[in-house]
C-alpha cells in the first residue's frame, strides 16, 4: 500500500517566547515492512535542522529558534510503501517448540542482550495486578521456568492471546487517561487509549521475560470510514515483542491486529517517553495552545 502522510504540529503562545530547543522523532523507518520514498520537514520560524540517530536507532532532528516568536509550526510530509502483515510460521518453516522458546528467553544471555526491553519503566511498572493479568491472559500456562507441558503455548500464540485479551477487556476512552497515565492506574480503571494499551502489553510481556518495546507511528483507517476527507486521524502506538526464531513482531492491542500494510512506523523505545514525536523547552509564558493535525491518504500507483 502506498501512503502519503502530512503531520502538522503548531504551538501558539500567549506572548512571545524565545530560546525554543526541540527534538523531532517524525522520520519513518525503512525496513522489511515499509520503505520511505520521500520525507521532508519544515519549521516556522525558519531554523536549521541537525540530524542524528539515538540509542534505539531512531532518526532524530533537533533545532533551536532563539528569536522571539508567537507561534512554532512543524510540518512533516512523507510517502511510504508498506507491506502486508507477516504471519508465522512461513511456508516450509516450523515453529520453535514452546518449551525451547521459553527456555531461550529465560537464559542469562538473552536477558543481557535485551535488558533495556525487559526492565520496568515509570510507565510500565509491574505490580501484582499486571503480573496476574499476564498469567491469566493466555490460560495461565506461561512458566516462570520452562517446564514440560504439552499444552504450553509458544511465545507467538501467547502474545496473540495477550493482545486479544486487552482488546476484549479494556474500553477505548480518550477521556479516561492522559499522556502521564501509568499501567498500574489504567489496569484498575480498564479504560484508556492506544498508549495505555501498548504500555500494558509491554508490562505483561516483561513480567514473563518477553522483550517488548513501544512503537509510535500511524494507522491508516480513512478508507474504512467511508472515504471521508475530513475524517480525523492521529498518531498511533503499538508493541513489538521478540519471538524466538522469528525476531521482532508487531502487535496492536488497541485493535487486536498484526502490524501490516495499514501501519507506518516512526520509531521505538522502552516506553512513550523514549519516542515522543515532538518535545522541547523554551523561555517565556506557560500559556500556550497546541494543535496537531495528521492526514493519512492512500495513493494510487
Amino acid at each position: 500500500m502506498k501512503l502519503q502522510i502530512t503531520h502538522t504540529t503548531q504551538y501558539a503562545y500567549a506572548s512571545p517566547v524565545t530560546d525554543s530547543v526541540n527534538e523531532l522523532r517524525l522520520t519513518p523507518f525503512t525496513n522489511e515492512h515499509q520503505s520511505c520514498y520521500q520525507h521532508g520537514i519544515s519549521v516556522e520560524p525558519n531554523a536549521p535542522l541537525f540530524s542524528y540517530e539515538d540509542f534505539f536507532g531512531n532518526r532524530v532532528h533537533a533545532f533551536s529558534v532563539n528569536e522571539p516568536h508567537h507561534k512554532l509550526t512543524i510540518r512533516t510530509q512523507m510517502t511510504i510503501v508498506t507491506n502486508a502483515a507477516m504471519t508465522w510460521p512461513k511456508d516450509g518453516e516450523e515453529r520453535m517448540p514452546a518449551e525451547e522458546s521459553w527456555r531461550w528467553l529465560s537464559s542469562a544471555e538473552t536477558q543481557n542482550e535485551f535488558a533495556e526491553f525487559l526492565l520496568p519503566t515509570a510507565y510500565t511498572g509491574i505490580n501484582d495486578e499486571v503480573d496476574a493479568f499476564a498469567s491469566t491472559a493466555a490460560g495461565d500456562r506461561v512458566p516462570q521456568e520452562a517446564a514440560s507441558d504439552p499444552l504450553l503455548p509458544d511465545v507467538y500464540d501467547w502474545l496473540i492471546g495477550i493482545s486479544k485479551r486487552i482488546k476484549h477487556d479494556f474500553v477505548y476512552d480518550p477521556q479516561a487517561t492522559d499522556v502521564h497515565t501509568v499501567v498500574s492506574d489504567m489496569i484498575v480503571s480498564k479504560r484508556g487509549v492506544c498508549q495505555d494499551f501498548a504500555h500494558l502489553m509491554i508490562a505483561a510481556c516483561r513480567s514473563k521475560g518477553v522483550p517488548a518495546r513501544y512503537v509510535s507511528g500511524y494507522h491508516f483507517v480513512g478508507d474504512l470510514q467511508g472515504g471521508s476527507a475530513d475524517f480525523e486521524q492521529a498518531s498511533h502506538a503499538w508493541v513489538e515483542a521478540y519471538v524466538p526464531g522469528l525476531g521482532w513482531c508487531g502487535f496492536d492491542p488497541t485493535n487486536d491486529e498484526l502490524i501490516g500494510e495499514r501501519y507506518v512506523k516512526l520509531g521505538h523505545g522502552r516506553d512513550y517517553k523514549d519516542i515522543v514525536p515532538v518535545k522541547g523547552v523554551y523561555r517565556g509564558t506557560s500559556e500556550a495552545r497546541l494543535d496537531v493535525k495528521v492526514d493519512v491518504r492512500k495513493v494510487n500507483w
